[in-house]
């Protein structure tokens, strides 16, 4: 265990205020000991809170929280602005009522405003900063702006609509990575940026030079700003951020101390709109991340371990050999190519394969572009991403009939990321699609033939599953020893079984049944499993599980790891009530009911929810 003898001293930012200067490189090598040590054990995001260390203690130096606000694009870069404003807490980081991998407004009053999604930052911060020149304060707003959030479309859209005259100071941390290697024209145009050395040196000279001529009068000001800006634009052809009115400075070297001290202090005294340009190596201070900073951007609890195959990898081998014989077959991820699977596609078909950055609207209206020309395009995004293309699901997909097919990694609750990060609302707005169809597979079997359905069906499709891989007792109980009722409708019981009660779901909440039909066991009821591999459209599972409920059940329940209103027990639930084998059963449903699950201490998620075997059997009696 690393000595840590000057962070320990650190319990507010006044105490990091009160160090001495030259004490902020030794400070930030402890820093960094203290993130490998601990987050290899929790598990978290690792590589790019290695990169901000120096960044965020120049910032909580220079600036006062919570009157200044520092907003984190993305969320998960603030572990060390936890530290420094008080949280040290990281044994209970990333678990349910414990510390939280990203900024939360209710954690703490120095966290002004919460994300765990990409490219938000810019657009909160004008309102913070508009809202203090309305109120005449003189407060700043600082944003961390890294990890490839740039490469979102948001981010772009606020920039159009800064104004010069406000305290906001955008720092880009540029450090060549989302969770994989950025990608697209301004990425490319920032590192070219980055790579002007000439340019920088001439723009530093004349900056030097000119500022030291007395200004006369405003015409003098004037003519000294152009004739910087016609040196520099002879230079360096165009600046992007200075031609929409944003004063640009850099680059700079994020971590070293000094050069970010000193850059943040000279913006802080130009009290305008300001982006400060900064290089920073994700993984900074320890070979392994810095070589594979993709690996180490987010580390499972008990750190890095080698890789078990999963329902994501699983996805891009699939697709990667269905591509080989289908030549229209492409793949598309928004800056995830890694963490959906589909790097395997990505090496073996690279002219089929698309990562747009992270942009999730713009991937979803670009599939359908590429399945109007004939194309038949598989995009993969984790649920919680996939929630910022809705619109362009619906009206650029659906409403064409275009075959895209969206592969919904990472559904249900998702107890180290938390509320950002659950897979629960992806069936409820699905759900209200027309003409979409749903797929809930829940083996690498099941999987792969959801993906063949949804080639042959050609049709907009959405196959989900949750992260991880197989549960052993869900495969064993459905697939080796169970029954195939009808398509897509699975049981671990034969129809002719004397069932009093049937749970009906899917996905990996399976797991909950079965250990509900055990506990009904010692209570001398039997009980059983319906297990869904596909949802949507309702109408044609209705009726499927019509002529599938035994005779015998007189009660039915619907476990569902989503939220219970617009979901699929509901949806199934106004199609079921129209035949008359349904008119007597009880029908119970267990869901999210209006809840974003933040989670409780001691308790798991579905603890948490309500979703488990115990809260199952607990209904059961409860409305007899």
């Amino acid at each position: 265990m690393t000595e840590h003898s000057r962070l320990n001293k650190i319990k507010s930012v006044s105490d990091l205020k009160a160090m001495r200067e030259e004490e902020m490189p030794m400070l930030a090598r402890e820093i960094r000991s203290f993130l490998w040590e601990n987050v290899n054990k929790t598990g978290g995001h690792l590589a790019s809170n290695l990169g901000v260390v120096e960044m965020t203690l120049a910032i909580h130096r220079l600036f006062d929280t919570p009157k200044d606000h520092i907003i984190f694009d993305v969320g998960h870069q603030s572990y060390v602005h936890k530290l420094l404003t008080g949280r040290n807490n990281f044994d209970e980081l990333r678990i349910p009522g414990g510390l939280s991998g990203f900024t939360k407004r209710s954690e703490s009053e120095h966290d002004c405003f919460g994300a765990g999604h990409s490219s938000t930052s810019l657009s909160a911060a004008l309102g913070f900063a508009e809202s203090d020149a309305r109120q005449g304060s003189d407060a700043y707003t600082v944003v961390v702006l890294g990890d490839g959030a740039f490469t979102g479309g948001m981010i772009h859209e606020a920039i159009n609509n800064c104004r010069e005259d406000l305290r906001l100071i955008i720092i880009l941390n540029e450090n060549e990575m989302s969770i994989s290697r950025n990608k697209g024209g301004f990425a490319t145009h920032l590192s070219k940026m980055r790579n002007s050395k000439r340019y920088f040196k001439v723009k530093n000279a004349t900056h030097g030079v000119l500022d030291k001529i007395p200004l006369v009068g405003k015409g003098a000001a004037n003519l000294i700003r152009d004739t910087k800006q016609a040196l520099k634009n002879a230079i360096y052809k165009s600046n992007y951020f200075e031609h929409l009115g944003l004063y640009y400075m850099g680059p700079v070297d994020g971590n070293d101390y000094s050069a970010v001290s000193d850059v943040i202090s000279v913006a802080k005294s130009l009290e305008r709109s300001t982006v400060i340009h900064m290089v920073t190596k994700k993984g900074k201070g320890f070979k392994e991340s810095e070589e594979m900073p993709q690996h180490y951007h987010m580390v499972p609890k008990g750190g890095l371990k080698p890789e078990v195959e999963g329902f994501s990898a699983n996805l891009g081998r699939i697709l990667s050999e269905k591509a080989e014989v289908c030549d229209d077959i492409c793949g598309i991820t928004a800056a995830m190519p890694h963490g959906t699977g589909m790097e395997v596609l990505k090496y073996n078909h690279r002219d089929r394969f698309y990562d747009v950055g992270i942009a999730e609207e713009h991937a979803a209206t670009f599939a359908a572009g590429l399945a109007a020309n004939g194309m038949r395009p598989f995009f993969a995004c984790y649920s919680s991403f996939l929630q910022r293309a809705y619109d362009n699901i619906i009206h650029d997909v659906a409403l064409q009939s275009l075959p895209v097919t969206l592969c919904i990694d990472r559904t249900g609750l998702n107890e180290g990321d938390g509320a950002t990060h659950h897979g629960i609302f992806d069936v409820s707005f699905l759900s209200g699609v027309p003409g979409l169809e749903i797929y809930t597979p829940v083996t690498y079997e099941s999987l792969g033939r959801a993906i063949d359905l949804a080639y042959e069906r050609a049709l907009p499709c959405a196959i989900r599953y949750p992260k991880g891989g197989e549960n052993a007792d869900i495969k064993d109980n459905f697939y080796s020893n169970g029954h195939a009722f009808a398509p897509y409708i699975r049981s671990d019981f034969d129809k002719n079984e004397d069932i009093s009660c049937v749970i009906i779901t899917y996905g990996g909440i399976a797991s909950e049944t079965l250990r509900a039909e055990k506990l009904f066991a010692e209570k001398g009821i039997k009980c059983g499993t319906l297990l869904l591999e596909k949802l949507k459209p309702y109408g044609d599972i209705a009726a499927a599980l019509a002529d599938t409920l035994p005779d015998t059940c007189d009660t039915v329940v619907f476990l569902e790891e989503g939220i219970r209103n617009g979901g699929a027990a509901l949806c199934l639930y106004d199609k079921l009530r129209a035949y008359p084998v349904f008119d007597k059963k009880r029908y119970i449903v267990h869901a999210i009911d209006d809840d974003f699950v933040l989670g409780e201490k001691g308790r798991t998620l579905r603890q948490s929810a309500k979703l488990t075997a115990e809260d199952i059997i607990h209904s059961y009696f409860d409305k007899k």
